[in-house]
C-alpha cells in the first residue's frame, strides 16, 4: 500500500526533460525562417499543441534575449496631429469627425506607416496645384 501514493505522483508528473526555453527558441527560429514575426501568443499556442505550458512573460524574455524586440507602440496623438496639420493647410475649414479619423488610421495602416502616409499626402498636394 505504500507504493500507491508514489505511483500516483509519478503518473501525474510530466517528463522533466523538456527545456521550455529551448522549445521557444526552436519555434521562434522556425517562424523567422518562414518570414513570420515570432509573437508570444502564437508561440504559446504552438507549444500548447505540443503539450508544453509556458507563460507570456517567459516567452517574451526568451524572445528579447534572442534579439527580437517588442513592437513599438504608436502614440495616440500622432494621428490627431496629422489630421490637424491637414486641416490647417487644407483649403476647407471643415471639422474632422471621428469617422474621418478612423478612415485616416486605416489608410495609414495600408500605406505602411505614418511617414509614408504623410509622403503620400504631400504628393497629392503637388498634384492639386
Amino acid at each position: 500500500m505504500a507504493d500507491k501514493p508514489t505511483d500516483r505522483k509519478a503518473a501525474d508528473k510530466k517528463p522533466a526533460d523538456v527545456n521550455k526555453s529551448e522549445e521557444i527558441r526552436k519555434i521562434a527560429t522556425g517562424m523567422k525562417a518562414k518570414g513570420e514575426k515570432p509573437r508570444p501568443v502564437t508561440i504559446i499556442a504552438a507549444l500548447k499543441a505540443k503539450g508544453v505550458e509556458v507563460s507570456s512573460p517567459q516567452v517574451s524574455m526568451v524572445l528579447k534575449k534572442m534579439g527580437f524586440r517588442p513592437r513599438k507602440r504608436r502614440k495616440s496623438g500622432d494621428l490627431v496631429a496629422v489630421a490637424a496639420a491637414a486641416n490647417k493647410s487644407g483649403k476647407s475649414k471643415a471639422k474632422i469627425s471621428v469617422e474621418d479619423l478612423v478612415a485616416a488610421k486605416k489608410a495609414v495602416g495600408r500605406l505602411g506607416g505614418l511617414d509614408r502616409a504623410l509622403a503620400a499626402i504631400e504628393a497629392l498636394r503637388q498634384f492639386e496645384t
